[in-house]
């Protein structure tokens, strides 16, 4: 082979960062290295490999093929590294991108979990909705995935974490909190404060809806699932998230759940990952834990976890 592990890790920087001089900083290595390590590893392959656009830096076609080729054979190297230096296997940088909810609710103590058990690996953490989460992988920005929903992209992998559900909800002072029941019609004219479109949330919110009511008055869409909820309890309005992200205030009386037995509002968390990615040890830990963590919980029907009032709420990996 003409070339070699340092011009790969050049191009995978490149492709990361979209820019020469990005890459130059992050690699501690100066500008015109970069670039003469880039131009003779698309001499060496006679390819091109980006697509330049004014100062930014896009793959090309060929580059999209070999992006995650690359980062598996550097993957591999930084193993066979570990081992020859005797350091655990385990060790390494994994980058994570996750939806909200997870991210607030399921990956702190995931995380905590991984430092205390696996010392030399270094989560990196980005926090996106489902959409943004599923680009991010699919452009070899992440190398490991949280979302809410559903999949539908055959490029990646999928595999769930646990089972959560939806739930509409309204300040105690709506006219609907001391309603026994909200029937389609009664959600058809309210008012709604919902996420925003691409969230996973909004996304297995309308799934729900389709077909059974044909106008949803969507008042205000929000990223933040904190600012939502705020508006719901001092407004007039109804809201829709997962139970994970509004069981404290349930509880608290700030908020109202309301029962709509005519609604399909399961909700499901997973980790997905690209499937060119390959056999990844950092990401099977990552997994393996989750499922301890999960299958630990539910062993000891343990309610208080998470704040969840019911047990089978935190559902063990399949």
């Amino acid at each position: 082979m003409k070339y070699s592990l340092r011009q790969l890790s050049v191009f995978d920087a490149v492709a990361s960062q979209e820019s020469v001089s990005a890459a130059a900083k992050k690699l501690s290595m100066t500008q015109s290295a970069v670039s003469m390590s880039l131009s003779q590893f698309e001499n060496i392959l006679d390819r091109q490999l980006f697509i330049r656009q004014g100062n930014r830096l896009t793959l090309s076609y060929w580059g999209r093929w070999l992006r995650p080729k690359a980062k598996k054979l550097l993957q591999d190297a930084q193993q066979i590294e570990f081992g020859l230096h005797d350091q655990h296997i385990i060790s390494g940088h994994l980058s994570i991108c996750a939806s909200q909810t997870p991210a607030e609710y399921i990956l702190p103590e995931l995380i905590s979990k991984i430092d205390e058990n696996f010392p030399n690996l270094c989560i990196e953490l980005k926090v996106k909705n489902t959409d943004h989460v599923i680009q991010t992988l699919l452009n070899h920005q992440c190398e490991l995935g949280i979302i809410e929903g559903r999949l539908d992209d055959s490029r990646l992998l999928q595999e769930k974490l646990m089972d959560d559900h939806l739930i509409i909800f309204c300040s105690p002072f709506h006219p609907y909190a001391n309603n026994e029941s909200v029937n389609l019609s009664q959600l058809e004219h309210a008012k709604w404060v919902l996420r925003e479109v691409g969230a996973g949330t909004r996304c297995t919110f309308e799934g729900a809806m389709h077909g059974l009511i044909d106008h949803i008055d969507v008042w205000k869409s929000y990223e933040n699932v904190s600012v939502l909820k705020a508006l719901v309890a001092n407004g007039l309005y109804l809201g829709c998230l997962p139970h994970l992200d509004i069981v404290d205030a349930l509880e608290k009386g700030q908020l109202v759940a309301l029962n709509t037995p005519d609604l399909n509002l399961r909700h499901r968390l997973s980790f997905v990952w690209h499937k060119d990615a390959g056999d990844n040890p950092l990401r099977d830990c990552i997994l393996l834990e989750a499922k301890r963590l999960v299958s630990r919980h539910e062993k000891k029907q343990d309610k208080a976890y998470l704040n969840l009032p019911y047990p089978a709420g935190f559902k063990a990996l399949s």
